[in-house]
């Protein structure tokens, strides 16, 4: 969150610096890096526009912090409520059957785009930050930004949030390096609470391997401390055994 100015500054100064902070890194639409990068993962595909899911999760992105985070009337909320359900019954008839399908992440190329629907890094799932990753010289580096949706203790960012985005991370790192494998075990260790709605930096990299067992390094930071690091243990794909996870995950009934 971004300081007031020196000597106090006028009444209300530090509220404007702090929403200044918060549209430059992009969160609250599609502007900053989160939207700069948005837009160029649509253009390598070769879209002229961009992907209507990012804008769609940019939007929903935008209502659940407001309604999570900020305070609002209840007759705003019951108004936004019944035009969300409107919008909800619309998608689901507009819907096909089953679900879209999954593309294989390339290997050579953009990190972003391994994982387009990830709760972590997908710009079009509307539960991901998204946090923003890019190739580095040593692995991965990237950029995070945690709305007020992804709170655990006042002001501080949850836990199990903060180890959900270093599963991820440190997967990509492992694609990304050419060692892609299934998390074996994840240890990480919260060295100082991390920040709410505040630009975040991050890095990830594979640091060795052992047969078909996979070592990956990562980090949170805020500027240059450290908040938060893992190690993960990740396992070498068989595919012809992942492929039979895969489908008894799908002949199975649901639940």
């Amino acid at each position: 969150m971004t300081a007031p100015a020196a000597g106090g500054g006028e009444p209300g100064e530090e509220r404007r610096h702090e929403v200044e902070a918060v549209s430059d890194f992009g969160i609250s639409s599609l502007h900053g890096p989160v939207g700069r990068a948005a837009r160029r993962s649509t253009e390598a595909a070769g879209e002229d526009e961009l992907d209507p899911r990012f804008a769609l999760a940019a939007a929903l992105r935008r209502i659940t912090s407001a309604t999570v985070g900020r305070p609002v009337a209840d007759e705003d909320l019951r108004a936004a409520a019944t035009a969300m359900a409107t919008v909800a019954d619309r998608l689901e008839a507009a819907a096909g059957e089953g679900r879209r399908a999954r593309s294989e992440p390339d290997p050579t190329g953009r990190p972003q785009d391994f994982f387009p629907t990830s709760p972590v890094i997908g710009y079009a799932n509307p539960i991901a930050p998204p946090v923003v990753v890019e190739l580095a010289e040593e692995g991965l580096e990237g950029t995070a930004f945690f709305d007020y949706q992804y709170e655990g203790p006042p002001t501080c960012v949850h836990g199990g949030v903060i180890a959900m985005v270093f599963d991820e991370l440190l997967g990509a790192a492992n694609i990304a390096a050419g060692c892609p494998g299934m998390t074996g075990t994840l240890t990480v260790r919260y060295r100082k609470p991390t920040p709410l709605r505040t630009p975040l930096r991050l890095e990830a990299r594979c640091t060795g391997r052992e047969g078909r067992k996979i070592r990956t390094w990562g980090g949170i930071f805020r500027e240059e401390t450290l908040l938060a690091e893992a190690e993960g243990i990740f396992i070498e794909l068989v595919p012809d055994r992942f492929l039979r996870v895969i489908l008894a995950n799908t002949e199975s009934p649901p639940g």
